[in-house]
């Protein structure tokens, strides 16, 4: 059975990996019956300044909500709104 810090670091190396950024902070963690949720804040580059061509630093801060299962095997992610949304 896996820890909480555990599961902590699985997400944040998981959204480094994927998202290809260098920091990732875990916002929240709990267990939920058998499985993990935690929501992590990433810093990105702003798509919409990134779209529009500009050379800037501008970045997004984006919060991320991703379920592990008992091993901290990554079942699903995303952006925290529209993970809800989706499972409604």
């Amino acid at each position: 059975m896996a820890d909480i810090e555990k599961a902590k670091k699985a997400v944040a190396e998981f959204l480094k990996k994927t998202l290809g950024v260098r920091e990732v902070k875990v916002i929240k963690a709990s267990k939920a019956g058998e499985s993990w949720e935690a929501e992590a804040e990433v810093y990105e580059e702003s798509s919409f300044i990134k779209a529009l061509g500009l050379p800037t630093r501008v970045q997004d801060r984006n919060v991320y909500v991703v379920r592990l299962n008992n091993a901290l095997t990554v079942e699903c992610y995303g952006l925290k709104g529209l993970v809800a949304q989706e499972e409604r």
